[in-house]
């Protein structure tokens, strides 16, 4: 016999789920098409979860997920370190450098992992619970090119590559974490040093599509 559900709440999370699915943002009567129910159950969930602060709306009336989702966030943040440090370990130690797991909070990156490699003389130092805007590094510009679907710009093999964005003489390497409804985030490395571009972005990616199968399963 299955258990007995609560719709209003199921409608609720879907609510959420398929803002965080949509950057843009939705109409009320955009959500009610995604979601297949009328205008105004739409409105009653709306209402309720902007009261919570789960919902915001926009100056142009569009809908999107609200900032109290962080606070929510920032309670399974500490068991997403714990998924992802050996998987950062690991590259870190693979290409010398510095790895870090960078998640969005709004429009900034924020250092959610940071492990730095054992057998080094000398290595970037990268503070868990940086942050920068989402456009500068590579770590922000992966989770923006996750978010559109692509990587944009410079390469079109799954990762982004910068230097000097946000320090002088940095140069970082990032892949988005993919197929992760409502989680944007990304992996990468940080170093001073020269690299190979295309040996530690695959890599990197590798690491990604790790961590992406290991939250998937947790």
């Amino acid at each position: 016999m299955a258990a007995e559900t609560s719709q209003t709440l199921d409608r609720g999370l879907r609510v959420l789920t398929v803002l965080a699915g949509s950057p843009g943002g939705l109409t009320v009567t955009e959500l009610a098409g995604r979601l297949e129910v009328n205008r105004t159950v739409v409105y009653r969930l709306v209402s309720t979860l902007e009261q919570h602060a789960l919902v915001r709306k926009d100056l142009r009336g569009r809908l999107h997920v609200g900032l109290g989702v962080l606070h929510l966030a920032s309670a399974v943040q500490p068991a997403l370190r714990d998924v992802a440090v050996p998987v950062l370990r690991r590259l870190a130690e693979e290409v010398g450098c510095t790895a870090h797991l960078t998640v969005a909070e709004g429009e900034e990156a924020l250092a959610l992992a940071v492990v730095e490699p054992s057998w080094t003389d000398f290595h970037v130092s990268y503070r868990v619970g940086a942050r920068h805007p989402l456009v500068q590094g590579a770590a922000g510009k992966a989770i923006l090119a996750g978010r559109d679907g692509a990587i944009g710009g410079s390469r079109e093999s799954g990762f982004v590559v910068t230097s000097g964005e946000l320090q002088p003489g940095a140069r970082g390497i990032a892949a988005p974490v993919r197929g992760m409804d409502g989680f944007e985030a990304s992996v990468g490395v940080v170093t001073l040093g020269d690299l190979d571009p295309d040996a530690v972005g695959a890599r990197i990616l590798t690491a990604a599509a790790d961590l992406s199968d290991q939250l998937a399963s947790a």
